[in-house]
């Protein structure tokens, strides 16, 4: 199972949960402030997955997203940026997914990394 946001601001679609770090700030910390600020989850045994750098992959600009797995504990609540926030299984996913975070969840769902 994997958590998805739909974003409240455009590009729309589901997402996987993210933002930007914060002068200072490690991308570890970034990834769980992001995970709570948008779904109320608290992520324990986090560990990086990959990095995806593509530059067509954010349209507003050059993004690079460090994507990290972990098991969330507490109750899934959509907040910050997110219009809704949803548990999906691969067979599941919804057909609006903003960025590449398909190309990211298919990476994850076959374990190519």
């Amino acid at each position: 199972m994997v958590v998805l946001i739909k974003r409240r601001n455009p590009p729309s679609g589901w997402a996987l949960p993210g933002g930007f770090v914060d002068y200072g700030e490690t991308l570890e910390a970034a990834a769980l402030r992001e995970a709570r600020e948008e779904t109320g989850l608290d992520i324990e045994n986090m560990r990086q997955f990959h990095a995806y750098s593509d530059p067509s992959r954010d349209l507003r600009q050059h993004t690079i997203s460090m994507v990290f797995a972990g098991r969330s504990t507490g109750k899934l609540l959509a907040g910050d940026d997110a219009a809704d926030a949803a548990e999906f299984d691969r067979e599941s996913l919804p057909d609006e997914i903003a960025f590449d975070h398909r190309s990211i969840l298919d990476d994850y769902f076959t374990g190519k990394y």
